[in-house]
């Protein structure tokens, strides 16, 4: 047995090089310049750079856009997105269009490292040839941002970056760069929604091992909020219709369901920045894979909590969400009836919205969004889950259980 154990300790350094070279990437040559701007070509890449949510991941709070520095919290650590902006020494000024597509399409830096699928490759492997080239002269264009990137606190080994090869040949199928087969708005909304998009990434829910659950679009959680399943939206007490949907990824509100907050809500902000073709087709796919509803069971629903519930609400809510309030009379707000949040089958993002709020910045196109103050430090988590029995109650759905629990569990995740 000690022999044996030898004989692997010795053996390890070879199988460890073995895996390096095979792994191993050449770095590619630098770009000796920028392109000369072509203005067809960046309106078309900063039409795709929206689509795909290149800023939302790539600007960190209060910093400058496409210059890296957003946490990424991962059951396995965080990662800090990078610097894509055309600095030549700390974004991708040196990065050719081979470069830049060899990182879309395999996961592959310029310099040959292989990269954490945070960034979601696996879904831009299949953009177009087209769509990669004008993202990448898009981004050329920008101002270029000096900006450091941060080191990733991962779990060993995942630090040692060679591993993902594993798990690259697990999930990444590579595409070839092929337009779409299938034309019209649907198969257009497929690609912008599975590839472009990535919507998976978030409404997948992930296995032990860091990949996308399959079936696809099943519902997952993401930095403590709840991703719905995009494939239950025309089921529960406040079906989605197809106008509805577009109209939320486009302006960030539905009339019928409530405002975008969370992570999606700057996938709104975005979306809000490209043709309305291009969201109408996102709205017609998804209709397009909805799933029948499942027999219906009748839950008991607890009687609608007295004094405690009813007085909590009044204090905290009932003046923007009670019927009568201006907020709802003259700005047409979504009853808490038919809120997502409240219907949904977990509380996360009920949670999350009394205790973070809505933030109010005005838009890129000079009108407010929705808001919400933030009650983190004047509700408990006691005060919270008597709440969200009250509005179930009154919506006709059960309370869920351990609101409380999971109230407390999210209050020590909040941003510092």
């Amino acid at each position: 047995m000690k022999k044996t154990l030898l004989a692997i300790a010795a053996l390890a350094p070879l199988a460890l090089a073995l895996l390096y070279g095979w792994v191993h990437e050449p770095a590619l040559p630098a770009l000796p310049a920028p392109p000369k701007p072509d203005s067809a070509l960046v309106a078309a890449g900063a039409r795709v750079v929206a689509l795909g949510d290149c800023m939302v991941c790539h600007t960190a709070p209060h910093g400058m856009p496409y210059a890296g520095g957003l946490p990424l919290r991962t059951p396995f650590g965080t990662i800090y997105s990078t610097n894509i902006t055309p600095d030549p020494e700390t974004g991708i000024g040196r990065w050719s269009q081979e470069a830049f597509r060899r990182a879309l399409r395999r996961g592959v830096a310029r310099d040959g490292h292989l990269l954490y699928p945070a960034f979601p490759y696996t879904h831009y492997t299949r953009m177009t040839d087209a769509d990669i080239d004008a993202a990448w002269h898009y981004l050329m264009s920008r101002t270029p941002v000096h900006a450091e990137p941060r080191a990733n606190d991962l779990l060993f080994p995942l630090t040692w970056r060679p591993l993902l090869a594993f798990w690259n040949a697990l999930y990444l199928k590579t595409g070839d760069g092929a337009p779409p087969a299938a034309t019209g708005a649907v198969a257009r909304g497929r690609y912008l929604a599975d590839t472009l998009g990535h919507c998976g990434s978030c409404h997948s829910g992930l296995t032990l091992a860091g990949g996308e659950r399959q079936p696809p679009f099943g519902g997952g959680m993401i930095d403590g909020w709840t991703a719905p399943a995009l494939t239950r939206l025309t089921q529960g007490p406040a079906p989605w219709t197809e106008s509805e949907l577009a109209d939320y990824l486009r302006t960030g509100l539905s009339r019928g369901h409530g405002a975008a907050k969370g992570p999606m809500r700057p996938v709104t902000e975005r979306l809000a920045d490209v043709p309305g073709e291009d969201v109408a087709a996102l709205a017609a796919w998804l209709m397009s894979i909805q799933q029948p509803a499942a027999t219906a069971t009748h839950t008991a629903v607890a009687a609608r909590p007295a004094a405690t519930g009813q007085a909590l609400f009044e204090g905290a809510c009932a003046g923007c969400h009670a019927t009568a309030a201006p907020m709802m009379r003259l700005a047409a707000r979504p009853a808490l009836a038919r809120s997502s949040a409240v219907l949904g089958e977990h509380p996360a993002t009920f949670i999350q919205t009394v205790l973070q709020g809505i933030a109010w910045p005005a838009d890129q196109h000079g009108q407010a969004g929705p808001y919400m103050p933030a009650f983190a430090a004047t509700l408990t988590d006691a005060q919270i889950a008597t709440i969200a029995a009250d509005v179930r109650a009154a919506a006709g759905v059960p309370a869920w259980p351990d609101t409380e629990r999971e109230s407390a569990r999210l209050r020590k995740e909040l941003p510092r």
